[in-house]
């Protein structure tokens, strides 16, 4: 039997499940590579080009709800649009593997697979990959736009692209604020791609998303043996992003003994691998995000002040999308054009009535809601022209309704459990404006947890 030549990346913590892959693949594929550290995509992608990503949905101890492996997927196809993704997980769900098939996987599997389905998936993804048109070059992705793809007519925007064209060419700090979904993540690329590294390593990390005790060892690295799981010396982001650019993102989210630690970094140009005493020097171009209120926390005592010094050289405030004017029409136009096309439906329109709902949404989600709104709407419609009954929009909620709800689900107003868990969810989420980190530990409850119980209600 004849080899596939297609490139097959393997990407697993459990070596169990690297060599079971293995095993079975490399029958039918002549090409495999294995990887067990996902923070290493970007330099692995930089190295070689590969036609199949093999990816699990969850790394962390505990972890089940599949963000990890979404999130990793997104980043995958960004650097490499033609790849196929096929994500795999232990634990089965179908709003999950529907999820991410919208999301751009090619299929999803479930551990301990059928070798004869995952032969099959593997031969469909491995011709759709070589099949594949170069739609990602033409039509970049929603929401992960490049710079010269930006959009917005409104001065809020304009004020934005001026900064963004003064500071890119640039090496300085810039501290980008905004609401969730107003496109944090798209101005730090810009910012990477204006600037003289354009052609180095961009690397995002989720600063939110570390948990404390691995902090240092995720951003500075450690050496083998300098704790249980540390069986080879491995780099940080600190060192991957080294001659290019590092995007902190949810920056407002560490705790004050991880400010002090990053301080040192971002001020001495050098870190330390956990295990080591050998400074290592680094050469970033540092840009950070949040949607925290930083100089409120900072006479709060909630974050340092010297380390808002270090990372704002440069702040640059994104307007939320309910403040950008005719922006929400131009913004909507643009998905249409790309989800009617990804689709197949044709060249879909918006009616007036469509437009006029579209305008008078507050959109809280800003730009994501938005993407997510109009890419449903194709999805469903039946016709050519989307009517505003195809918009299925969430009425502009605040903390005081849903605390209101809160109040009155009470055993007096025959309300069940589920109803206040649900309500003091949203509470949560709304008072921490979007903060999934500080609502769950509001509410007492695990990312992980809290993250089941929002697909549970709908949230």
């Amino acid at each position: 039997m004849s080899k596939s030549n297609a490139a097959v990346l393997i990407i697993d913590d459990d070596p169990d499940v690297v060599v079971a892959a293995r095993i079975l693949l490399k029958q039918h594929y002549a090409n495999i590579h294995t990887e067990s550290d996902p923070y290493r995509l970007n330099t692995i992608l930089k190295q070689q080009a590969f036609d199949i990503v093999l990816l699990d949905m969850n790394f962390r101890a505990g972890a089940d709800s599949g963000e990890e492996g979404l999130k990793w997927m997104k980043k995958i196809l960004r650097q490499s649009p033609n790849t196929s993704v096929i994500l795999m997980t232990a634990y089965g769900d179908i709003g999950l593997a529907v999820q991410a098939i919208k999301e751009g996987a090619a299929d999803f599997v479930v551990k301990p697979w059928d070798n004869a389905h995952l032969i099959e998936a593997m031969s469909a993804a491995a011709r759709a990959a070589k099949e594949a048109p170069h739609e990602h070059e033409s039509q970049p992705e929603p929401g992960n736009l490049p710079a010269n793809h930006m959009l917005g007519n409104s001065p809020s925007m304009e004020k934005v692209f001026n900064t963004l064209r003064k500071v890119g060419k640039t090496d300085a700090s810039v501290l980008i604020l905004g609401e969730n979904g107003t496109g944090k993540e798209v101005i730090a690329r810009a910012l990477h791609a204006e600037s003289a590294r354009a052609n180095k390593v961009f690397v995002h990390v989720d600063a939110g998303a570390i948990p404390e005790t691995l902090f240092e060892s995720e951003l500075f690295g450690h050496k083998k043996g300098a704790f249980t799981d540390a069986r080879e010396d491995r780099a940080g982001r600190f060192e991957h992003a080294n001659g290019g650019t590092l995007f902190l993102d949810e920056i407002g989210n560490l705790p004050l003994p991880l400010q002090a630690k990053l301080l040192n970094a971002i001020q001495s140009l050098q870190i330390v691998r956990v295990g080591s005493n050998t400074p290592i020097p680094v050469d970033i171009r540092l840009v950070c995000a949040t949607n925290m209120p930083l100089h409120e926390m900072v006479r709060d005592g909630r974050f340092r002040q010297d380390l808002l010094y270090r990372i704002n050289t440069v702040e640059l405030q994104l307007p939320p999308l309910r403040e950008r004017g005719d922006d929400v029409l131009l913004i909507a136009q643009h998905y249409l054009a790309h989800f009617s096309a990804k689709y197949h439906k044709g060249q879909m329109r918006l009616s007036a009535s469509a437009i006029s709902k579209l305008k008078q949404h507050a959109w809280p989600g800003n730009v994501r809601e938005l993407q997510h709104a109009i890419e449903r709407a194709v999805i469903m419609a039946d016709g050519e022209q989307l009517q505003a009954e195809d918009f299925i929009l969430q009425e502009n909620e605040h903390p005081k309704s849903d605390a209101g709800r809160i109040a009155s689900a009470s055993p007096d107003n025959n309300l069940n459990l589920e109803d206040v868990e649900k309500a003091a969810i949203k509470h949560a989420i709304l008072k921490h404006q979007g903060n999934l980190s500080h609502a769950a530990k509001e509410l007492g409850l695990g990312r992980t947890t809290l993250y089941r119980k929002m697909t549970r209600y709908g949230i």
